[in-house]
């Protein structure tokens, strides 16, 4: 897959990148970005939901009524799950909701996301950039010159790059910037449009050991 270089103004520099169908190219696991999509998100849980169990609330243990002649059921205590104020039934406690899948398995839920941007002609290149300063209205005039402004943008940086281009995006509601180091499925899936600086390319590259 051969895209053209555009520069921060849109505008094509002459130049042109491969993208290797090592990666753009492969036919996409679905079960695989799933998989990769469903830790990510469980990964993130904090899992400290906790609701009281009956010998965690605190209520008299006194006897509420006679065991017989009443002609109502049993009652023991004020603190049964039945009662208002109960204790509750199987509730929510601490948990970790984290889990693991192999690396291949995950190397190749990126791969497929990626070559789902690229079927569905989401993804440009341009050319490396930085601000002197940050600067929110420039990161704002590069996107709407590369005519992604349409959607939630995912910019791929290089790892090597200048902390104001991150920081110009940071207030920045539907814009994530991220080192291609970083990136992961749930990201680039989440997005509608993916933009790749140059040096993001070879980047990928490496980690997938395509060089």
């Amino acid at each position: 897959m051969e895209l053209s270089v555009l520069n921060i103004a849109g505008q094509e520099t002459g130049r042109k990148v491969v993208l290797d169908d090592a990666i753009f190219g492969i036919q996409p696991n679905e079960h695989a970005i799933y998989l990769d999509v469903k830790q990510f998100l469980a990964n993130n849980r904090q899992g400290t939901h906790k609701s009281k169990q009956r010998n965690e609330i605190s209520g008299s243990t006194k006897k509420l009524k006679k065991q017989k002649g009443t002609g109502g059921a049993r009652a023991g205590s004020i603190k049964n799950p039945e009662f208002r104020g109960g204790g509750r039934v199987f509730g929510p406690v601490p948990r970790d909701y984290s889990f693991k899948l192999n690396k291949k398995l995950k190397k190749l839920a990126r791969k497929s996301a990626l070559a789902v941007k690229a079927s569905a002609d989401a993804v440009k290149v341009v050319e490396d950039f930085t601000f002197e300063a940050p600067k929110t209205k420039e990161m704002v005039a590069v996107i709407n010159n590369l005519k992604v402004n349409n959607g939630r943008l995912l910019l791929v940086l290089g790892n090597g790059v200048n902390e104001n281009v991150l920081l110009s995006a940071r207030n920045l509601q539907n814009v994530e910037v991220m080192r291609v180091s970083d990136i992961a499925t749930y990201n680039i899936m989440k997005a509608k449009n993916l933009v790749l600086v140059e040096s993001s390319v070879e980047g990928l590259n490496e980690m997938f050991n395509l060089n």
